[in-house]
């Protein structure tokens, strides 16, 4: 059986000094510790985009908001991964992922699930990992659709 992973994603300054009013950085910092004792591979993924982010289709509107505040294009100090959670080498994982989307919004996280699931791996997301601006999407999100996508069996 192929190794699992802990996947952080977009735990970057920015974001996390955003969000950590309730304790995630702490509680993501615990998990990254745990992974490392345990010799679990980390995956870390970010956003980033290229000066002037053409990346970005103006039809997005959550990326157009952030295209036009310039942060997340090269050499922004908030595209930085957060140096407490932040990767200390390099290592190649297996094909099966234990995934902690510790993204703010959660409903960022939903399209992770979603492709890591079809794609045949198991997962496992850590509630407290993951964070939304609004509680509800949160809730919803983690205690229903990420239950469904991560248990086929259930109905």
């Amino acid at each position: 059986m192929a190794p699992s992973a802990l996947l952080v994603t977009d735990v970057q300054r920015s974001l996390v000094d955003r969000f950590d009013e309730d304790g995630h950085l702490p509680r993501l910092v615990g998990a990254a510790g745990a992974a490392r004792a345990a010799g679990l591979p980390m995956l870390y993924v970010v956003i980033g985009f290229r000066a002037g982010h053409p990346e970005v289709s103006p039809r997005n509107k959550v990326l157009s908001t952030v295209a036009g505040s310039g942060r997340f294009a090269e050499g922004d100090p908030g595209a930085e991964i957060h140096s407490r959670p932040a990767p200390r080498r390099g290592r190649r994982a297996g094909s099966t992922i234990s995934c902690s989307p510790a993204s703010p919004p959660a409903a960022s996280s939903l399209s992770t699930v979603h492709q890591a699931a079809d794609l045949g791996h198991r997962l496992t997301v850590l509630a407290d990992g993951c964070l939304d601006s609004d509680p509800e999407v949160h809730d919803v999100l983690t205690r229903k659709v990420f239950i469904k996508n991560l248990t086929p069996d259930r109905h």
